[in-house]
């Protein structure tokens, strides 16, 4: 999709993807863009080239950016419409799948808020939310002054999702 050899920065070509899908319908005015992480998943780019892709964005008059919130598209000022879930909550579902899958043993540190943040590009304190929801399931323990670590299976919630549902999900929302 990008040409990485080419004469075109790879931020500028990211930006016009992203005006591309503007136009398109795919994110209206006052919708979210992509965080910084996400589109470093999405092209394979650096952190540092996602968001000059959004200052470009910016530059063009296309979006803005509201600090600890993310890009979105139009002017400053226009009603931004807000996520229909937490963001919390599927960061802490994507967690939580890491605890199911092994990945994260019990017993063993659960991310930090620092780690959480940069790694979905959102803010410390939704990152924070994540955690915290992660300990009200069930799925980690707060340990002082170790902090955060995976509970022991025992405690993992139980509950199966509805159909065609996440089953991470479903148990985290309520």
């Amino acid at each position: 999709m990008l040409d990485r050899d080419g004469p075109v920065p790879l931020y500028v070509q990211v930006a016009e993807v992203l005006r591309e899908r503007i136009a398109g319908g795919e994110f209206g005015v006052g919708d979210a863009l992509p965080s910084e992480a996400a589109l470093e998943e999405e092209f394979g780019i650096g952190r540092t080239t996602a968001r000059n892709a959004a200052r470009e964005l910016r530059r063009r008059g296309l979006a803005h950016t509201v600090r600890g919130e993310g890009t979105f598209v139009g002017p400053a000022g226009v009603p931004r419409v807000k996520p229909s879930r937490a963001l919390y909550v599927p960061i802490a579902a994507a967690v939580a799948a890491r605890i199911t899958r092994g990945e994260l043993r019990p017993g063993r540190a659960v991310p930090d808020a620092g780690t959480l943040s940069r790694h979905y590009g959102v803010a410390r304190v939704t990152a924070r939310q994540a955690v915290a929801l992660l300990v009200r399931q069930g799925w980690a323990v707060e340990t002082p002054p170790r902090g955060v670590r995976v509970a022991d299976p025992s405690a993992w919630p139980r509950e199966l999702a509805p159909a065609g549902e996440h089953p991470l999900t479903s148990v985290l929302l309520k």
